[in-house]
């Protein structure tokens, strides 16, 4: 499936992830704080666990879960205006994603009535900032959620299964994972994928920028995607296991 593809500008293979390193306990206050630094792209996690829920779930006993994300200032080749007069369409469904997609992390009925609120701050943008979001923002909510299960605060079974995240993307009608900025910005077709430990899919974004593609690029780029995210969530697991 990759072996015709033309070298990629970074000199990976057409199946090659870019390194993936996280440094937890990135900050002092935050219940669960990571830095993941995915090639050129360096994302912070926060979690912040606060006591409460919004309104419109109050008395139910379970919890919640959100996320915010943001570009900062000179993550980007230019500058990136901080967004102070509303949110951009982009930001706003990146956020969402990351919430959903977390959300199916944790068991928000053992949780409480408590809120965890990850925030997802990219100092560096190369490409794949959303899933280096979800894949480090998971780490967050393993070290945040771990202290109050090591306090018996919460059962262990409140945090579910890992979730990672890859990008895949076709280039000259040839599948290529994990892309950075510069092939992101050239790709035929770009998709994002979510899935957990467990070989299940929760989500799937995908967008043809040119021409469609048809049901045997997906299957490739869907079988490209499940090779990365097997490679990623066991980095995730070292760096959990290193924790303990």
């Amino acid at each position: 499936m990759t072996s015709n593809l033309l070298p990629r500008v970074d000199g990976r293979r057409a199946d090659q992830l870019r390194p993936i390193s996280f440094s937890p306990h990135y900050t002092q206050y935050a219940e669960g704080s990571v830095l993941i630094t995915w090639g050129g792209t360096i994302v912070l996690c926060n979690l912040t666990i606060q006591d409460g829920v919004p309104g419109w779930m109050a008395g139910q006993g379970c919890g919640w879960l959100t996320a915010e994300y943001a570009l900062l200032p000179r993550s980007t080749h230019t500058r990136t205006q901080r967004e102070v007069h509303g949110l951009k369409g982009r930001t706003q469904e990146i956020r969402r994603l990351i919430g959903r997609s977390l959300r199916m992390a944790v068991n928000l009925q053992l949780l409480g009535e408590r809120t965890l609120l990850l925030d997802c701050d990219v100092i560096q943008a190369d490409g794949g900032t959303r899933a280096a979001s979800i894949t480090g923002g998971y780490i967050a909510l393993a070290l945040g959620l771990g202290k109050l299960i090591s306090d018996n605060i919460i059962p262990a079974e409140t945090l579910l299964p890992p979730i990672a995240a890859v990008s895949v993307g076709l280039i000259e009608k040839q599948p290529v994972l994990d892309l950075n900025y510069q092939e992101d910005s050239q790709a035929d077709v770009d998709l994002n994928i979510v899935k957990t430990s467990e070989n299940l899919y929760v989500e799937i974004q995908g967008t043809a920028e040119h021409q469609p593609f048809n049901a045997q690029s997906l299957n490739q780029l869907l079988i490209l995607a499940d090779k990365g995210i097997e490679e990623i969530l066991s980095l995730q697991k070292k760096a959990l296991k290193t924790l303990h």
